[in-house]
């Protein structure tokens, strides 16, 4: 085993990295971690979510550039390498039924091909940790059901040395995880406690939907203690202007609550070529040396 330790998230859109996993990496990175987010697509479908900066005709126009100058700052923020894998968003189709998806975009590629960038991005970088979506894509953006689909099949084939032999030397990831960026353990617990102490909750049509669409939970195998960087987290968030309204409901829950209510990001162990003791509480159990597992558990911020 080296001894640096290497984390890859690999998402579908910019924004994605800064509201799925986002304390986790700003905490790993502070502990000596190389951490690099892949993110699959430019974002250039997305919609002006933030109604401060709807009708802006620069932003409207050039909204592939404004999303790239907007992930360079959350990328400087979070202390994270980043890198582009080139493909053309899909956007989210709406409507019944729903429209074609656009001729040339991401959901549309050939899976084989589309992962050969994250074959020849992963045996460059050589991380022991990889971090994507589930089967749905956390939810069912087009988007993040690829990202799904391409990381799976890279996972497996960085290591092959017959897979892509013009992507560079074989190396195999050791670990595989989902991002549960929104548990419905921690959603039900936020709202029972805003509840319980006589606060608004912004979570309530949220779990009632949930609860009508029948969807079954998750299981999570591995928290990661990182609520020291809860506010890096959500610093790098806003740094995605075109998306987050600071003053909207994502921001609602004081950094205390959410500190003393759920203080960990949460995740699924989906693959695993190495032994492990579940539940964790590293990304990195099991890799670490000993060195490495006493500075990671005596890490503390100021």
């Amino acid at each position: 085993m080296t001894e640096q330790l290497r984390l890859m998230a690999v998402h579908a859109h910019p924004d994605d990295e800064s509201s799925k996993g986002a304390a986790t990496m700003a905490m790993y990175v502070d502990q000596g971690v190389d951490v690099l987010v892949a993110t699959c697509t430019g974002g250039e479908r997305g919609s002006v979510l933030n109604p401060k900066l709807q009708g802006d005709p620069y932003v409207e126009e050039n909204i592939h550039e404004v999303r790239r100058k907007e992930m360079d700052e959350a990328r400087a923020i979070l202390g994270v390498g980043q890198a582009w894998l080139g493909f053309v968003d899909s956007g989210l189709p709406e409507g019944d039924p729903l429209p074609p998806l656009p001729e040339g975009c991401f959901a549309l590629q050939d899976v084989k091909e589309a992962a050969e960038p994250l074959v020849r991005l992963i045996r460059e970088f050589k991380p022991q940790v990889i971090t994507t979506y589930d089967e749905n894509g956390g939810y069912p953006h087009p988007d993040h059901i690829m990202t799904h689909k391409i990381t799976m099949l890279a996972f497996d084939a960085a290591g092959d040395p017959d897979a892509y032999p013009e992507a560079g030397e074989p190396w195999q990831p050791l670990k595989l995880y989902y991002n549960h960026g929104f548990p419905m353990g921690r959603i039900r617990a936020l709202h029972q406690y805003l509840t319980d102490n006589g606060h608004d909750s912004p979570y309530g049509e949220w779990i009632a939907g949930w609860e009508k669409s029948g969807r079954k939970e998750r299981e999570i195998t591995t928290q990661v203690r990182c609520d020291d960087w809860f506010e890096t987290r959500d610093r790098a968030l806003i740094a995605h202007a075109t998306q987050i309204d600071p003053d909207g409901p994502w921001f609602r829950v004081p950094l205390d609550v959410q500190r003393e209510v759920w203080p960990t990001e949460d995740y699924e162990l989906a693959r695993t070529l190495i032994d492990v003791d579940l539940p964790e509480d590293d990304l990195f159990a099991g890799l670490r040396t000993p060195a490495q597992a006493a500075s990671a558990a005596g890490d503390t911020r100021d």
